[in-house]
């Protein structure tokens, strides 16, 4: 469970504090698929950058409760605490794919689990591959996969670790209808069995549709 209390960021311009959003509340329930949605600069990819402890809050409260340890808030966790939070509960899709360009497609999903030491996922992961339709690509670069072939990759990473929540921020962003569509479905797919709590910024209606919830900014 996650649950914003009042959440707000603002931002300096000049001596005036500038509110991207304030009083933001609602629940993440465990297993939720929820949809954030509004438009270009609300601040949809600030918020999933606060969630995943990328960002400091400015005021609220972000509470999360894991069910096999006590809550703890965001703002709370010192530096080495939040790193732990982001490494180990916290799985992320990027736009932009961000996945390392010196590192072959196995090699990129298979770092989280290199850096949690979770060598008991690996079968998983690369059995994850498999599912997305890479197995031919394993040994091959970013640089020489398509778009939606590397954003599939970066599905599979950020699910490698077993994490507590993915973030999606705009998947579809960077690729063409028929990507888009085949690329939603996998990652459906791939967080129903991973049974992953999801939480998506997007723009796209058809998205926003198959969520459980949406959040409006």
């Amino acid at each position: 469970m996650i649950r914003l209390d009042k959440v707000g960021k603002s931002f300096k311009d000049g001596n005036t504090d500038r509110w991207i959003f304030q009083d933001l509340s609602f629940t993440i329930n465990d297993g939720d698929v929820i949809a954030i949605s509004g438009p270009s600069g609300c601040g949809k990819t600030t918020l999933m950058n606060m969630l995943a402890g990328l960002l400091p809050i400015d005021s609220g409260s972000i509470e999360i409760q894991f069910e096999d340890r006590p809550s703890f808030q965001l703002k709370h966790l010192n530096r080495s605490e939040l790193l732990e939070y982001r490494r180990s509960d916290v799985g992320y899709v990027y736009q932009f794919f961000n996945l390392v360009p010196t590192l072959t497609l196995k090699e990129n999903v298979l770092l989280p689990i290199e850096l949690t030491g979770r060598k008991h996922l690996t079968d998983q992961a690369l059995s994850r591959i498999e599912s997305l339709g890479l197995e031919s690509r394993t040994n091959a670069f970013p640089e020489e996969m398509s778009g939606g072939e590397q954003q599939r990759a970066a599905i599979a990473r950020a699910l490698a670790h077993g994490p507590r929540v993915l973030y999606a921020d705009e998947p579809t962003g960077n690729l063409d209808a028929k990507n888009s569509s085949l690329v939603v479905d996998m990652l459906w797919q791939e967080v129903a069995s991973a049974e992953t709590t999801l939480v998506i910024a997007s723009h796209s209606e058809a998205i926003q549709e198959r969520a459980k919830k949406l959040i409006h900014l």
